[in-house]
């Protein structure tokens, strides 16, 4: 029996969909938005309407009726944290979707995929949400206890390239210790020990490596006297983070092909600023691989930026120590949507309920009157050593200079 899918992709500048039957591709297109149609809606879920009335439309043009689709999936968005797998969009995902805590495309997914799926009374599914969040506790404590780390990065596009590369290699996801970068409009490098991401940047705050369109992590304190300097609004402060840092900010463009012509035509500065960030993700990457002890099975680099063998060859040329490395060009995020959706209907992968719930706050770990999936990860991983007469490195280094 054959399913058909149709996959939705919103974005900042563009709705992509695609509809598959089973693996295989009946059309692909990318409903193009330009920075006029945009600015004419107050906020992302103001433009629900109109992108549905473009996906409809696209439809009919390709021949492709409601009736004749098995399921819809959409890309997830800002929701509360999960872990990785497929979801079904119920009645708590619309409403998290709706009133997201950040304004992002992605968020209206979800909304698109169930309003289509209820038309005709099929399923709605979101897979791998940006907020998949499998992190080690102690990976998400700041220098600040309201600063804490968050889980926000590609999980769509990282966990589809790392279970290719699983599949490619005769051994299963679950198995393997993985670092995955993603390199686009924005940069998150994660750490993927045994199918989970145990630690990985941020991208949408603005942590870990610069991109074409994000600062990256900053100097807190430059930043904070920025910050009361007057000279910029809190608008104008969180775009220069997310949308105008990175390339754009020093570049005037989130080209990278731009900027690599730039480079060929003699432009030193040029030339400076796409090292330093290939730099920044080199250090993530070498970051990441101290969250795994050193035991790496393989680099995956992704995204549109693998595209470029200057770009990957020299962020390789830092790492490659580590583990080896493989490219991965481009994000085919309909497909790995599309294929999600198809393991779900196949009965190969668990379908998940969504339920909205609040992060924990680590502070209260010892409230014994609370609920913890942080105390009893610690209980379970950081058990008391019953191990004798153990003498650690550090031991043995200072007993080299006892006398």
């Amino acid at each position: 029996m054959s399913h058909r899918i149709l996959a939705i992709n919103p974005g900042s500048t563009s709705t992509k969909i695609a509809v598959y039957d089973d693996e295989i591709p009946l059309f692909s297109v990318s409903l193009a938005h330009s920075p006029e149609d945009i600015a004419r809606f107050a906020d992302v879920i103001a433009q629900f309407p109109w992108r549905r009335r473009l996906i409809r439309e696209s439809l009919a043009e390709h021949g492709v009726a409601l009736d004749s689709l098995d399921a819809v999936v959409g890309r997830g968005g800002i929701i509360s944290p999960v872990e990785s797998g497929v979801f079904e969009v119920n009645d708590d995902l619309v409403h998290d979707l709706r009133h997201a805590r950040v304004q992002h495309a992605s968020n209206l997914g979800g909304l698109l995929a169930r309003d289509i799926a209820d038309e005709v009374g099929i399923k709605a599914f979101i897979a791998d949400p940006v907020v998949v969040d499998e992190m080690m506790p102690y990976a998400r404590i700041s220098g600040v206890p309201e600063l804490p780390r968050e889980s926000i990065f590609h999980a769509l596009n990282q966990k589809a390239v790392a279970r290719q590369f699983a599949r490619e290699t005769h051994a299963r996801y679950e198995e393997l210790n993985l670092i995955v970068c993603h390199m686009g409009g924005g940069i998150t490098v994660s750490s993927h020990r045994k199918g989970r991401v145990i630690d990985t940047t941020n991208a949408l705050d603005g942590c870990g490596p610069f991109s074409p369109e994000r600062s990256g992590s900053l100097p807190p304190g430059p930043l904070i006297r920025l910050c009361f300097s007057g000279k910029y609004t809190e608008e104008e402060l969180m775009k220069m983070v997310h949308g105008r840092g990175g390339l754009m900010a020093h570049l005037g463009s989130t080209s990278v092909p731009e900027a690599l012509e730039r480079v060929d035509r003699g432009d030193l500065y040029a030339m400076l600023v796409i090292r330093a960030m290939c730099y920044t993700v080199a250090k993530e990457i070498g970051a990441m691989a101290v969250t795994m002890r050193g035991d790496v099975d393989a680099i995956l680099l992704t995204g549109g930026m693998a595209h470029s063998k200057r770009i990957t060859d020299f962020v390789a040329e830092h790492v490659s120590f580590i583990a080896p490395i493989y490219v991965y060009p481009g994000e085919n995020e309909l497909k790995s949507l599309a294929e999600n959706a198809l393991a779900v209907l196949r009965g190969e992968r668990e379908l998940h309920g969504y339920v909205h719930a609040d992060s924990e706050d680590p502070a209260k770990i010892n409230d014994m009157s609370l609920p913890s999936k942080l105390r009893e990860w610690l209980r379970t991983a950081i058990a008391p050593s019953t191990r004798q007469g153990t003498m650690t490195a550090i031991r043995q280094y200072l007993r080299r200079w006892k006398h």
